[in-house]
């Protein structure tokens, strides 16, 4: 028996509200104005229809109808026309909010990533016969209460406000979907199914099956993880229009943390001695010199290990935090690393694991960098043994090395302070540091060599940080270098 859809014909309906990150002003002498985070639209003194209509999209959902109506009760329908260019003046910008709707069933929202002029999404009709795939790189989250499906790759999402919208989906990742599959799943006619479909595909939420294969396996795309590119996509403001930057989102909710890191319990400290000065009369090397001497070391002088005092001396050199201050509009505390940072937030901590150093006992410390001293965290165990190992693979070094640093966030510093750039910016002040230690390393004649991955499992089990507060983000190793070790670039 052939199944018919319960609501056979039913007309597509477009309802429009305001973005829900927007928000409207009223200024003294009548006119509105709209805003979102950086972006900001003035409407000088608009006439009663179109103030009602901006009003009551503020507050929620019009149909073109419904716009109809209420221009005509206020204005007389000679001002409709005024009314619907607004709209779409407001659409084409993204300030607003699409719906679409099968009679009263609604299928989905469109819902703007972008904002401003060229912001809103290149238009993408479905072929008929076509098969369409989940994008590798689209990803279902709640948002507000919805499920919102969207893509790196694309200025809009789509808000699945039908129950079964995410059941096309899955068929889609799946076996893929076609206009005739959608319209059996929402229950509605092929024309109906079709207009889904061109917003899916709008979106780059759905593609062609020759774009899932380019997805995965041409350049460029097939080299990007979806991870990656969400990561570029939120940091950089090109497709999306969501807050970004210095935005003190947390002024006044939590208290800014301290500049000086208190650091997982310590069994013990140990004081460190400052470095020694230079001798009278000793040139030092050029900043081009010691540049031009920077190698990854990676075998490491077992007869004559990294010692105490030259450990304390790249620690004071590379990580130093000169007293705390109070500074800048939003009061934090901020201190002066020997290393630009982000803001002088000076997220950056380091946990030095050491394996063999003369004059001091093997273990995972925490470097103070206030009070030049460490702190024992753990003793070597099972676990400091998978760190080492993990190290010494992932370097590609004959031996375990000497110390392995395990670089941490504090990450809530820059969140208090910065939306939608935090991470980015903690990893790129880590590279900073990494360059720094390079430096400092090759001066002094040490064997330093940066890793690209490191056992952060056995690191959070040492030192009881939790992951979403300091989470580790960088590893480097250092140890002393043999007369005759071969360097590489």
């Amino acid at each position: 028996m052939k199944r018919t859809s319960p609501f056979p014909g039913a007309a597509k309906v477009e309802s429009y509200r305001l973005r829900v990150d927007a928000r409207l002003v009223h200024e003294p002498g009548g006119s509105l104005v709209l805003e979102q985070s950086r972006y900001r639209l003035r409407l000088p003194d608009p006439e009663p229809g179109r103030r009602a209509l901006l009003l009551r999209m503020a507050e929620g959902w019009l149909s073109d109808l419904q716009i109809a109506r209420l221009v005509t009760g206020l204005e007389g329908e000679a001002r409709i026309l005024p009314a619907q260019l607004l709209v779409r003046r407001l659409l084409l910008h993204c300030w607003l909010e699409r719906r679409i709707a099968a009679g009263a069933r609604v299928m989905l929202d469109v819902v703007p990533r972008g904002l401003g002029a060229q912001s809103g999404p290149v238009r993408r009709l479905h072929g008929a016969g076509v098969v369409y795939r989940l994008s590798r790189f689209a990803v279902l989250r709640t948002d507000r209460g919805r499920m919102l499906a969207h893509s790196p790759l694309s200025t809009v999402a789509i808000a699945c406000a039908h129950t079964q919208l995410g059941a096309v989906l899955a068929a889609a990742a799946a076996d893929g979907v076609g206009r005739l599959d959608v319209a059996k799943a929402l229950e509605v006619d092929e024309p109906t199914a079709g207009y889904v479909l061109d917003e899916l595909l709008s979106a780059q939420v759905l593609v062609t099956s020759e774009e899932a294969e380019a997805e995965t396996g041409t350049a460029p795309m097939g080299l990007w993880s979806p991870e990656e590119l969400w990561l570029h996509d939120r940091t950089r403001p090109q497709r999306h229009a969501a807050a970004i930057g210095a935005t003190h989102r947390f002024r006044g909710v939590p208290e800014p943390e301290p500049a000086p890191a208190d650091g997982p319990a310590a069994r013990h400290t140990i004081a460190l001695p400052s470095p020694a000065p230079r001798p009278a009369g000793a040139a030092p090397d050029s900043l081009a010199a010691v540049m031009s001497r920077r190698r990854s070391v990676r075998r490491q002088d077992g007869t004559r290990p990294i010692t105490a005092a030259q450990l304390a001396e790249f620690l004071h050199r590379v990580q130093r935090l000169g007293p705390a201050a109070t500074g800048g509009a939003d009061g934090r505390e901020t201190g002066r690393r020997p290393y630009p940072g982000a803001g002088g937030i000076g997220e950056l901590e380091i946990y030095p694991l050491v394996s063999r150093c003369a004059g001091l006992e093997s273990g995972l410390y925490h470097y103070d960098s206030v009070r030049h001293r460490l702190a024992a965290v753990a003793a070597t165990g099972p676990e400091t043994a998978k760190m080492l190992s993990f190290a010494r693979a992932t370097a590609t070094m004959p031996d375990p090395p000497q110390v392995l640093f395990v670089i941490t966030a504090r990450i809530g510093r820059l969140m208090w302070k910065y939306e939608g750039i935090p991470y980015a910016l903690a990893l790129k002040d880590a590279g900073i540091l990494t360059a720094w230690m390079y430096l400092v390393a090759t001066d002094m004649g040490l064997a330093p060599c940066a890793l690209g991955a490191g056992d952060v499992a056995s690191f959070a089990a040492l030192s009881g940080l939790d992951t979403l507060v300091e989470p580790a983000i960088a590893e480097f190793v250092l140890g002393s270098c043999p007369p005759d070790c071969e360097e590489q670039p």
